[in-house]
């Protein structure tokens, strides 16, 4: 008696990352897509399958995700669960290595080295200098599989039938533009972008290459910041920008006039992580990043003689009005300032070169841990800038102005003498800036008060006091009306001479 074996070998297929990429159908790529995809629903929107030579050599295949991860979505960026796999020599050490760092925390995919040692614990391997260079490459990859996603042509639609009109000419359609499908998926994924130009100094300027921005010219498309600097006026300077809570109240700023006027285009950022990302960031190209509602804005095309002259001759003029507001406000503001750059608007509230702006004030309030309390590190340095050209501004110094001291540029404070009409308009004034600059009005009771009281004066009431409560007679109650009987009909409207009881379906 023999025996004999027969070997069948069931899995004959290698490691998808460890063959030829000519090889690999796009078929095949997707499927393992499916595998890796831990935590991740949707397709994959692009792969890098690649072999790092050099001190250290892996080989790695990356895949960048359409859709955010669950955790994502609650905003937990913290854990990095299962997005690398981790093989040495063909064998699975983990898959919960942490080889990205956490704004790439969404990559899935696999690493595969044959440097690495098998026998050593994930602690100890995890501070490996190995590993310290392949984590450096990986983050590397992958980003510039971002950066090529960026870059892409967009694909042409396949050709329409035309349209011919009855001359035989081609009616020709005008075709919508089509969003790059970068747009789409950066839309779900700026936020992590924008997290690693915070905590990734090293690749900063990659990460600063793939963002993109909505502006006051762009017409709600999104631009990168090489298109804006390509588009800059030949004497801009600085990048300009403007942050807001939406895009419909950056919209509406009132900063925002100047440069509309003369064309300038102001970068949009409507994130709550624009603002900490805008303070690890001072340029760009050597082009320095700018807030417009910032005191010390400079637009750079004006006659610099022409405008220090005006700016001597209008705190001249003003600062009889400056020194009894700033005494007025007190603490509620920094300084009050002769504005440069107001169009039709009295005043409006800024923040200083380097103080923290509105929309900053707003984001910090809001935070779980700041919330209710007096923290002076939060609070912005507001700069009142009033408008010297506005009626509303040239009406408020004549009320405080002293006809004895008109002349006299050493008005001491204690001489100045207003009227109450006069100091609620100054109030007023105040809150209108507040408003116009995006902060709070600091009273809201106070500014009811004054509110009112504007009210009426302007509808001459006399008196603010309720009317008396009406008395309305009591009302009989109505009998309802006679229906005649079954359900509101007359039966004596009926006619049963009329009716043929032989073509009636009695069944």
């Amino acid at each position: 008696m023999v025996t004999t074996y027969d070997w069948e070998e069931i899995n004959n297929n290698p490691a998808i990352w460890t063959r030829e990429k000519d090889s690999i159908s796009e078929e095949e790529y997707r499927n393992f897509w499916d595998v890796v995809a831990k935590g991740v629903t949707g397709n994959p929107a692009k792969w890098n399958h690649f072999n790092a030579e050099g001190n250290i050599n892996f080989k790695s295949l990356l895949y960048l995700p359409e859709e955010v991860p669950e955790n994502y979505r609650f905003g937990n960026i913290d854990k990095i669960s299962g997005g690398l796999k981790l093989y040495v020599r063909k064998v699975l050490i983990s898959d919960e290595f942490d080889l990205m760092p956490k704004y790439l925390g969404f990559i899935r995919g696999v690493v595969d080295s044959d440097d690495l040692p098998l026998n050593v614990n994930r602690e100890t391997l995890q501070e490996s200098k190995i590993i310290k260079v392949i984590k450096k490459k990986l983050v590397r990859k992958a980003l510039d599989m971002i950066k090529a996603f960026s870059k892409e042509e967009i694909a042409e639609d396949e050709e329409e039938e035309v349209e011919i009109d009855e001359e035989g000419n081609v009616i020709e359609i005008e075709k919508e533009d089509k969003e790059h499908p970068y747009i789409e998926w950066y839309q779900k994924f700026n936020a992590n972008l924008k997290m690693g130009i915070i905590d990734d100094t090293a690749n900063r300027g990659r990460v600063m290459k793939l963002l993109r921005f909505q502006t006051s010219k762009s017409n709600d498309k999104w631009i990168s910041l090489d298109e804006y600097v390509e588009n800059m006026k030949d004497y801009q300077k600085d990048i300009y920008m403007i942050a807001g809570a939406g895009l419909e109240e950056v919209k509406k700023s009132p900063f925002l006039e100047p440069f509309q006027e003369k064309e300038l285009e102001v970068l949009y950022m409507t994130d709550p992580v624009d603002e900490y990302m805008i303070q690890q960031i001072r340029d760009y190209e050597g082009k320095k990043f700018q807030s417009i509602s910032s005191e010390n804005v400079k637009i750079g095309d004006e006659d610099d003689d022409l405008v220090k002259r005006r700016e001597k001759a209008y705190k001249k003029m003003y600062k009889p009005l400056t020194k009894w507001l700033k005494k007025l406000y007190g603490p509620a503001v920094m300084r009050v300032a002769i504005s440069k750059r107001l169009g039709n608007q009295p005043a409006i509230v800024s923040s200083s070169e380097y103080g923290h702006s509105a929309n900053m004030q707003r984001i910090m309030e809001a935070q779980a841990y700041q919330s209710g309390q007096n923290n002076m590190m939060m609070q912005a340095m507001k700069v009142l800038e009033i408008n010297p050209r506005h009626p509303f501004v040239s009406k408020l110094l004549g009320g405080c102005s002293s006809p004895e001291k008109e002349e006299d540029d050493e008005v001491e404070e204690e001489e100045f003498v207003v009227s109450q009409e006069v100091e609620d308009a100054a109030w007023l004034l105040l809150d209108i800036g507040s408003m116009n600059g995006g902060f709070a009005v600091s009273d809201v009771k106070k500014h009811t008060e004054r509110v009112s009281k504007f009210l009426q004066s302007s509808l001459s009431i006399e008196s603010l006091s309720l009317a008396d409560e009406i008395d309305p007679p009591e009302e009989e109650e109505e009998a309802p009306e006679d229906m005649g009987g079954m359900g509101g009909i007359n039966m004596e409207d009926f006619n049963m001479d009329d009716i043929d009881i032989d073509s009636l379906d009695l069944d």
